[in-house]
């Protein structure tokens, strides 16, 4: 009897995974292709370079692409050189305390905290405490905020996985510590910490609920080249639209369109991630 339930053990993990993986990929197709049905006619050279127009019933959405990309940006710059160096030091300098540990657990515990959180946390400390306004600046910070968990946990699985003896071999040759980091470890792990943070402005990029609080703004005719101001973001964007707007059945079709970009948007950004970490292991054959 023991012998056949072993028999049968393997069969069934594998039939219930493939259930779950075929239910999921279900219901993501049948999303994915209600969208694209209602929003593909709407897709245009012009839907995606003109401004919207007449309360946002007319035009493109030119405003939110801009806004999103000046948002993704910012968050780059202020998450990406801070969860990187933090990664570093946790794997490759700090010792194995209590202390570390705690820091380590903390940094797993704030990847967990809901996104609103971050948005009210955002307001508090960027929009009020240091007085730089509802801004697509505070927005960006905010959403750095969000996008520091991901990066230093990324980046230090990355570098875990870069064995021990690499780092000897290059402080047996005479490198220092610093040297063997920056010339050995960091080229190595480079496919895992490029794809960690595609994903994770990936992410940043379609939130919603961190600029909700922070500088989005429901329709503005201009939002170019100043961080001070009030902006537009295709997340926020799409939810006015389907919910917030004054004619939301007159403007259907243009939520639909927006999320097929922003679906889109998304998409590459997954699939560069992909390709660099498959462009990396055949660089490394």
């Amino acid at each position: 009897m023991q012998h056949k339930f072993k028999k049968l053990a393997p069969i069934v993990e594998w039939g219930t995974l493939l259930l779950s993986t075929g239910l999921v990929c279900f219901f993501l197709c049948v999303i994915l292709y209600d969208i694209f049905t209602k929003g593909y006619h709407v897709l245009s050279w012009e839907f995606v370079s003109k401004l919207p127009t007449n309360g946002m019933t007319q035009g493109g959405i030119l405003t939110p692409i801009i806004g999103t990309v000046f948002l993704t940006l910012i968050t780059a710059i202020f998450s990406i050189p801070f969860g990187i160096c933090c990664a570093i030091y946790l794997n490759e300098y700090a010792e194995n305390t209590w202390l570390t540990r705690t820091i380590r657990a903390s940094i797993r515990n704030l990847s967990g905290v809901p996104s609103i959180i971050y948005g009210l946390f955002g307001l508090a400390l960027f929009v009020q405490a240091l007085n730089f306004g509802t801004s697509i600046l505070s927005a960006g910070l905010t959403l750095g905020l969000l996008s520091l968990p991901y990066i230093i946990t990324t980046t230090e699985e990355a570098l875990l996985r870069i064995p021990r003896s690499m780092r000897e071999a290059a402080l047996a040759v005479g490198a220092t510590k610093f040297e063997s980091i920056k010339d050995v470890v960091l080229p190595a792990s480079l496919p895992g910490i490029l794809t960690g943070i595609v994903l994770t402005l990936s992410r940043a990029a379609g939130e919603t609920a961190p600029i909700l609080f922070t500088g989005a703004a429901f329709y503005i005719t201009n939002s170019f080249g100043n961080i001070n101001q009030e902006f537009m973001a295709l997340p926020y964007h799409l939810y006015m639209l389907s919910t917030q707007h004054q004619s939301i059945e007159e403007v259907r079709p243009i939520a639909y369109g927006t999320a097929l970009v922003l679906i889109v948007v998304v998409f590459l950004m997954n699939l560069t991630a992909f390709y660099i970490r498959y462009k990396f292991r055949n660089n490394e054959k």
